[in-house]
């Protein structure tokens, strides 16, 4: 099975530089993984520099500044580099008479949606029409929908974010346990999360295997469960009906949507 990680993070002056993330990667089995700009970085040069490098292993998702103008010129820039995906918030609009201009832009290049925002963004009636509006732009929504470990049943906000699955351009990127679980104190030993909510479970049912995708959201993972465990644990408490749906998780559905090509 190829491990695909489809979110992480690498610079060289903020968080990690990526030598740091590929010996993550090498201990723990994992072959690629999809480089997501950090937000408010509008320089994207060192994710090119990474794919270059590195040829075969990561993908780029740029970010680009949605309150210019020119942003969709900008973006159509990027992909000319080997974007292979762009990050925007869920609610953004793009300032002049076409406010669904960079959302259209990136449909038209063929560039994959990473979504963010709080809670009640994405489960909002304004993230659902961008993703009715555009068939063909898939759109990964970060993090779970950012339920969080504060949820409670019935998890009102976050059914409504589940609904989106009805669309088959929506997926769900999700992390370790540790976005999920309060962290137990004490640890116990062997280390372990209890109880934990049945969210996993719930997009799983949703959005069924081939659309959703695991992401350790490295290098802030450190400070929850730590990157192997974010995957090990995961993998073994997400509830599989078959060994198939397990690939999908865990890579098959990331390959479906990401080159991993070398580019410049």
């Amino acid at each position: 099975m190829v491990i695909v990680d489809t979110h992480c993070h690498a610079l060289p002056h903020w968080f990690e530089p990526v030598e740091v993330l590929l010996h993550q990667m090498y201990t723990h089995g994992v072959e690629k993984a999809a480089l997501i700009q950090v937000m408010g970085q509008f320089d994207n040069r060192y994710l090119f520099e990474c794919v270059r490098r590195f040829p075969g292993r990561f993908s780029p998702t740029v970010i680009v500044d949605t309150r210019q103008a020119d942003a969709p010129e900008a973006l159509e820039r990027w992909a000319r580099e080997g974007a292979e995906g762009v990050r925007l918030h869920a609610l953004v609009r793009s300032p002049g008479s076409d406010g669904l201009a960079i959302w259209r832009k990136a449909a038209e290049l063929g560039l994959v949606v990473s979504a963010f925002g709080k809670a009640e963004d994405v489960a909002s009636e304004d993230f659902e029409v961008v993703i009715k509006e555009f068939p063909s732009l898939p759109v990964s929504i970060e993090h779970l929908a950012w339920v969080g470990p504060d949820a409670a049943p019935p998890y009102t906000t976050f059914r409504k974010t589940l609904g989106l699955a009805r669309y088959p351009n929506a997926y769900m990127k999700f992390c370790g346990l540790g976005e999920i679980c309060h962290r137990p104190v004490p640890f116990p030993q062997p280390m372990a999360f209890a109880p934990i909510p049945p969210v996993m479970a719930m997009a799983y049912d949703a959005f069924g295997a081939s659309r959703m995708m695991w992401g350790s959201d490295f290098p802030p993972v450190a400070s929850r469960e730590g990157y192997g465990n974010a995957l090990r644990w995961t993998m073994e408490q997400f509830p599989f009906r078959s060994e198939d749906d397990r690939t999908w998780v865990f890579g098959k559905t990331a390959l479906s949507l990401f080159r991993f090509a070398a580019k410049g």
